[in-house]
């Protein structure tokens, strides 16, 4: 017969495998798009984008300390060199490198692969990489990874494989995204509050961002388990606007929530599941859980996915 003694011992050491696996098992890599800085810009003159993006990155890059949270950016070499403060914006991109996070190609111009030849898409990827690469080689590490604007990876078979082929010899990896929040939705709106002094509806936004985060990591991560019958590595997409900025560490706190760990991109697209081809060509800038299921000819209803809320949209 036991005594206390060894019951408290083996209560001790099997605790941790009676854990849900799910607790153990949820990890998420986070990204961020179209840096130094996300949205419509037409209003801002060159000064004013170049202010408002060292605050964004610096409290963005701030925030994800205080997390220990891994994350990629995606950077859009034409908002570096067009402005006029190319030698600034370099420096904003270094405020990430110098922290150990990773930069990423998020082409020239933030082009769309299906209105392109492969040509002109190779030229767009070729002149994206004039501030990343050497930045990343300063910080001691290669340019990994290429993210299409739009998700759109080549509307036919044949334009896919070309530029994947070209991608392959330049040494890239995509980077997908499996979990997004429409931000960039919100943020346009967000914008305009600001630009208005109405705090009262900023509030009012950012709680309904939350809400809609949650909701949306909720159901692309049942999405991922309808498809490979477990829970996978999720990448998030996000952008670089004053939105993030201001709630991201509500963000990040959703995620701590639900037990999910902050990894890197390439813990996360190590996982077997990112080696699923996408067979199914079009010009819809699907999340890759959706392109999955089309793959392993597994039907998902993607009318359930949660819609934003009618007034975020009609908001001017």
């Amino acid at each position: 017969m036991l005594n206390m003694r060894k019951l408290v011992f083996l209560f001790c050491c099997l605790v941790p495998y009676a854990l849900p696996a799910q607790a153990q098992q949820r990890t998420v890599a986070l990204t961020f798009d179209d840096l130094p800085l996300a949205g419509n810009l037409d209003g801002l003159t060159a000064d004013a984008k170049l202010s408002e993006g060292r605050s964004v990155n610096r409290k963005i890059v701030e925030t994800l300390r205080r997390h220990h949270a891994p994350a990629t950016a995606f950077v859009n070499e034409g908002k570096i060199v067009d402005g006029g403060h190319a030698t600034e914006e370099r420096a904003v991109l270094q405020e990430w490198t110098r922290y150990g996070y990773d930069l990423g190609n998020h082409t020239y111009s933030h082009a769309d692969l299906d209105k392109l030849t492969v040509d002109e898409f190779e030229k767009e990827v070729l002149e994206g990489e004039g501030s990343v690469r050497p930045l990343m080689q300063q910080a001691g590490k290669q340019l990994e990874y290429l993210r299409f604007p739009f998700n759109h990876t080549g509307e036919t078979a044949e334009k896919h494989a070309a530029v994947a082929d070209f991608l392959r010899q330049r040494g890239y990896e995509v980077a997908t995204c499996t979990v997004e929040n429409s931000d960039w939705l919100f943020a346009r709106a967000y914008r305009t509050m600001l630009d208005r002094h109405d705090t009262q509806a900023a509030r009012r936004l950012r709680a309904e961002y939350l809400i809609y985060t949650r909701k949306e990591l909720e159901y692309f991560g049942e999405l991922g388990k309808q498809i490979f019958g477990r829970e996978i590595p999720q990448v998030m997409l996000l952008h670089a606007n004053q939105l993030n900025a201001d709630a991201l560490d509500d963000v990040l706190k959703i995620f701590e929530k639900e037990g999910y760990q902050f990894v890197s991109l390439q813990q996360a697209q190590s996982d077997k599941a990112y080696r699923t081809p996408e067979t199914d060509f079009n010009s819809f800038g699907w999340m890759w859980g959706y392109r999955w299921a089309k793959t392993l000819k597994i039907k998902v209803d993607g009318s359930k996915e949660p819609e934003v809320a009618h007034w975020i949209e009609r908001y001017k």
